[in-house]
């Protein structure tokens, strides 16, 4: 499986949960404060590889209104990373407590995209103690309906 497909299942995953966020009429902060966090980390993880300083913090929350916006802006970072930089590249990068690291820009990748799928799956949850029935984000199933 290529690197670029998985962007896709994430971006795809990722945009299906940010439409129930969209459609949502009720106040959902628990479910916002982690989305917030996916997206937050996906976003220091593309600046981190591109040499450059994140503009959020691992935590900080977002209004569900920006999600769309800022996905968009960090599967662009990923996908520039994935046409620039070889995979097999090393990084330099400091963690927020400031600990020095080094890893391979596909070893970050597949942590990225873990931790994205990690943590969609308790946004889900969040979501069903809330009412809402969450969309399919099953990458096989996404694979068997032609949208991968």
């Amino acid at each position: 499986m290529q690197i670029a497909e998985i962007i896709n299942y994430t971006e795809l995953a990722d945009a299906r949960i940010i439409e129930l966020f969209k459609s949502a009429t009720i106040e959902l902060p628990d479910a916002e404060r982690l989305f917030s966090h996916v997206l937050n980390a996906q976003h220091i993880w593309a600046q981190r590889i591109s040499g450059k300083k994140p503009l959020y913090g691992v935590w900080d929350t977002h209004p569900k209104e920006n999600f769309e916006l800022l996905s968009a802006e960090n599967f662009k970072l990923m996908r520039e990373v994935l046409n620039n930089q070889p995979l097999d590249k090393r990084i330099l990068y400091a963690n927020t407590r400031g600990d020095q690291y080094e890893n391979r820009i596909d070893e970050i990748l597949f942590h990225l995209f873990n931790h994205s799928t990690y943590h969609r799956g308790q946004v889900v949850t969040l979501l069903k103690k809330a009412g809402f029935t969450p969309p399919v984000t099953d990458y096989i199933m996404l694979k068997r309906d032609h949208l991968l």
